[in-house]
């Protein structure tokens, strides 16, 4: 019998997507980086590496789809492929999606965040839910535009940001005089 409070989704992530928690990053020694130098420099040496922290990193979109297949069991497949697009990420973000952002070092950059952000989708939660929509495209034999997908994902972008403006609350306002 089922857990009642339990969802279908977590019962995928939490028995059917085994690798989430069996591969966790294990963390890097070396010292953080502190100044844009030294920050660049690290980004640059880690979107060239195959392994961070033991972790695979895919190099594109087919090879991050490919990885996805490799670890999620057809049972967990089959759930991921019912849901509609409309709701894959809401449903998955949290687990699947938290993973490939820790996992495959979104913040801090790797192979397949490069490839993202050079696609146009640069902030990493939308870098997982990219992934994500995709993979459930894949399953569901829908094909993948890769730049009509990363729109969608810019124009979402801007018109929060636009709402937030229009929306937002002024604090404070200074009127200048010029000279």
């Amino acid at each position: 019998m089922k857990h009642p409070v339990l969802s279908t989704i977590c019962l995928i992530c939490w028995t059917n997507i085994s690798f989430l928690s069996a591969q966790s990053a294990p963390q890097e020694t070396d010292t953080p980086a502190f100044t844009e130098s030294e920050i660049n420099s690290a980004y640059q040496e880690r979107i060239k590496k195959d392994r961070i922290g033991g972790v695979y990193i895919p190099k594109n979109l087919d090879d991050a789809l490919a990885e996805l297949d490799k670890k999620i069991e057809p049972p967990s497949r089959l759930k991921i492929k019912a849901l509609s697009e409309d709701s894959v990420c809401s449903e998955l973000h949290f687990r699947l999606g938290q993973w490939m952002i820790s996992n495959w070092s979104f913040y801090e950059g790797s192979r397949i965040s490069h490839y993202l952000k050079s696609a146009g989708v640069t902030y990493p939660d939308d870098m997982a839910d990219f992934l994500l929509i995709a993979y459930h495209r894949r399953l569901n034999n829908i094909p993948v535009n890769i730049r009509d997908l990363a729109t969608e994902f810019k124009n979402k972008r801007k018109q929060e940001h636009l709402n937030r403006i229009k929306n937002g609350t002024v604090i404070k306002e200074t009127v200048r005089k010029r000279n």
